[in-house]
């Protein structure tokens, strides 16, 4: 029951947005639709059309919203708009739902909170406790961003914006895939891109986020121990891997090379393949992720894809080549500080890795990477006694 409400939100958010012109109300009502449909479904059974269904009881709390409105000048435009026909409720607007919850004039976290909920289905509840944080704030959050899409007059429908809604969607994956208790998160996210991909089979780059959402995620069985603290790529059991979703993202990511359009979510699957396929990290293909991440580094210019190829450079080339990529940036932050750590332990610097390390802990807010870095710190430490004694 909960996938299919979560499968015809988006398609119900946009019949009645179309029909009625008002994609903040719209959302409103489906929400409460929703929340009727989750109490009466499992009793009195899931209706026959589960679609039409929806349809009339958000369009009946639309209206009830809209007698109720004390606005009296948005009353009685919603009033008087004309009566969907059958092209209307047919037609399936998910595409146009999700570019318009991706619209340039929101932060990356109102877009994210808007998705999941008027595309993804999810309550504000579910979306608050997902980013820990209160419901109400969660709830004011989407509401500012709804409000400013009415504000910038933006048509439903209107000019797409596919690629900030794969930006939006690969966002999402790396909030649920890098915090280990948001698995919820990267599932939704792949279902979500699945929908794109099934409704856009040609884009080469909306077949490429799939395919990296699935070659990531079939990891993530081995990523954690048993206590929740994260294991590291070179120390994972490769045994616990998906092999059915390396095999899927590896045939997703084929066919789009095929098409002969290359760009940035080809490119970092085509490199989560290579990791994929290797036995162990010494049988991995590192000059030819080095490559790829030279490549995905000149479309890119991100920094960190340089800091990603120094890595990358140093296990083909020796960590002193990767601390000097790591140096000609101008970027710290966390990640700086734990790619330098780990670099320079693989150059026998440990007191400078100990250093490093410690930075990083104390910089990112994740508890399972802080808890990782204070362990190597200490391990090394540890060795530092040793040789010393």
């Amino acid at each position: 029951m909960i996938d299919t409400l979560r499968e015809l939100t988006p398609q119900v958010v946009g019949v009645l947005t179309h029909r009625y012109g008002d994609f903040e109300a719209a959302e409103d009502a489906v929400q409460e639709a929703l929340l009727i449909a989750a109490s009466r479904w499992p009793v009195d059974g899931t209706p026959e059309h589960p679609r039409g269904w929806l349809i009339q009881t958000a369009q009946r709390k639309l209206l009830d919203q809209v007698r109720g409105d004390q606005a009296r000048r948005r009353r009685e435009v919603l009033a008087a708009a004309h009566e969907p026909g059958g092209a209307a409720v047919d037609r399936d607007d998910t595409l146009d739902v999700l570019f318009l919850c991706c619209h340039p004039a929101l932060s990356d976290t109102s877009a994210v909170a808007l998705t999941l909920r008027a595309v993804g289905g999810l309550s504000t509840g579910e979306i608050a406790r997902a980013f820990l944080v209160p419901e109400k704030t969660m709830g004011q959050r989407i509401s500012r961003a709804k409000q400013q899409i009415r504000a910038s007059g933006t048509p439903f429908g209107g000019e797409p914006r596919l690629g900030a809604a794969l930006r939006v969607l690969y966002l999402i994956f790396n909030e649920g895939y890098t915090t280990v208790h948001r698995v919820d998160l990267a599932a939704e996210a792949i279902r979500l891109t699945r929908m794109v991909h099934e409704r856009r089979p040609d884009d080469a780059e909306v077949a490429g986020l799939l395919a990296l959402m699935l070659l990531t995620d079939a990891r993530r069985p081995a990523r954690t121990a048993s206590g929740g603290d994260l294991v590291p790529l070179a120390e994972q059991d490769r045994s616990l891997w998906d092999p059915y979703a390396i095999k899927e993202g590896t045939a997703i990511l084929d066919a789009a090379f095929r098409r002969g359009q290359v760009g940035e979510y080809q490119l970092l699957a085509a490199i989560a393949a290579l990791h994929d396929r290797a036995a162990s990290v010494a049988e991995t293909d590192w000059p030819q992720i080095a490559a790829l991440y030279g490549v995905l580094e000149r479309v890119t210019g991100s920094p960190i894809v340089t800091l990603n190829r120094a890595i990358a450079v140093a296990m083909v080339d020796g960590p002193e080549a990767g601390l000097a990529l790591v140096a000609a940036l101008s970027l710290e932050g966390h990640r700086v500080a734990a790619t330098r750590g780990h670099l320079l332990e693989l150059a026998g610097d440990h007191a400078g890795a100990v250093a490093q390390y410690r930075l990083a802990a104390s910089a990112t807010a994740s508890e399972p990477e802080k808890r990782y870095l204070l362990v190597r710190a200490a391990t090394l430490t540890l060795t530092l006694g040793e040789g010393r004694g």
